[in-house]
């Protein structure tokens, strides 16, 4: 692919990431239709966090094409690709999980749009799902969106309501947050940005990005020309203690670091409330590991605090656009929203 520059024609380099760890199986599987769709023009490679399975070996018999960086300790997704691109010279860095299968014309259609206008810092295409192929996949559906507590959820997606794709998202509209799952990033606006928060460790990383680059002034979009199929839960399954554990520090955290100072207190107090009726709610059904995990994560927060103000100061906070104003909670469990477009469009900051 090619663009102009200063009325020369030039090439546009693209990486594409995949982050791996003991992903032997889902490389076997899926690797063949990221080379095969690759367009002739994208760099592929695996960036490895140190992987005790065969998964390196594999790609150097196999693949010996693929340039393999390989991580000295598993970081997990935020510091694995931190280490990884820092070494990946490129005008776009898509990153992508290695449990997905890629489409022909999946990568042109983002890079198009993105070069057609400079302000977008990063995108995703439609994520379906590989197990289900007529729905849409929980992490990142048709692009991401959070309310003003903090809670994610997609065009296409609310909490566990996911939606079958009938074309009801086939729009490219400016979302709030790219799916880490299959994000379109531009590479000198990642390292501007600061890149990944590495204390994440893994979950609502790519949402914290995000969030920064619309303090920066740019946007984040989703191309429907572009689909892709995620098999979702290659990591940690969506059960797991310490994926919820991640899940509430890390949105605790993400929260502290982008919200105005004006909104801080209030939405604390909220999510307090909430996180408290989420875990006696796990304690009741018999998940007494997660109870745990929401407590551990809430302690968590609180000493890093420290850390994260020193973070918080980096960022130069701004009303962005996106964010759902209502209670998504209340909205979904209460008055049965179960689809985005149940939402009113009013409702969300511009």
């Amino acid at each position: 692919m090619a663009s102009q520059d200063n009325g020369n024609e030039r090439k546009i380099r693209v990486a594409v990431v995949i982050l791996n760890w003991n992903g032997e199986h889902f490389l076997r599987k899926f690797l063949p239709s990221v080379v095969k769709y690759n367009a002739g023009f994208a760099d592929i490679i695996m960036a490895d966090n140190a992987s005790v399975d065969g998964s390196v070996s594999f790609i150097r018999n196999e693949y010996p094409e693929i340039r393999i960086i390989q991580n000295g300790e598993n970081g997990g997704f935020a510091k694995g690709y931190n280490q990884a691109l820092s070494q990946i010279d490129a005008d776009y860095y898509v990153l992508l999980n290695s449990d997905i299968e890629v489409t022909d014309q999946w990568i042109e259609p983002v890079i198009d749009m993105m070069e057609k206008d400079v302000t977008i810092a990063a995108a995703q295409p439609k994520i379906l799902s590989y197990h289900e192929p007529q729905k849409f996949e929980y992490a990142g559906a048709a692009g991401g969106y959070i309310d003003q507590y903090g809670y994610p959820f997609c065009r296409g997606r609310v909490f566990m309501s996911v939606e079958k794709d009938t074309g009801q998202y086939n729009d490219p509209v400016e979302i709030f947050w790219a799916t880490g799952a299959c994000m379109f990033v531009r590479a000198g606006l990642f390292h501007e940005a600061g890149g990944l928060d590495d204390d994440f460790f893994a979950h609502m990383e790519e949402i914290d990005l995000c969030w920064r680059f619309k303090h920066m002034g740019y946007k984040i979009m989703y191309c429907p020309e572009s689909r892709v199929y995620h098999v979702g839960g290659g990591s940690l399954p969506r059960t797991s203690s310490k994926k919820t554990y991640l899940n509430f520090r890390n949105n605790a955290t993400m929260l502290y670091k982008n919200l105005p100072a004006s909104q801080l207190t209030r939405v604390f107090i909220v999510r307090f409330i909430l996180d408290l009726a989420a875990a006696l709610k796990f304690l009741i059904e018999g998940h007494g590991m997660s109870f745990i995990a929401v407590t551990r994560a809430h302690i968590g927060f609180y000493f890093s605090y420290h850390k994260n103000r020193k973070k918080r100061e980096l960022i130069k906070h701004s009303q962005v656009p996106g964010i759902y104003k209502g209670n998504l909670v209340l909205d979904h469990y209460v008055f049965r929203k179960h689809r985005f477009t149940q939402f009113s469009k009013q409702k969300f900051t511009r």
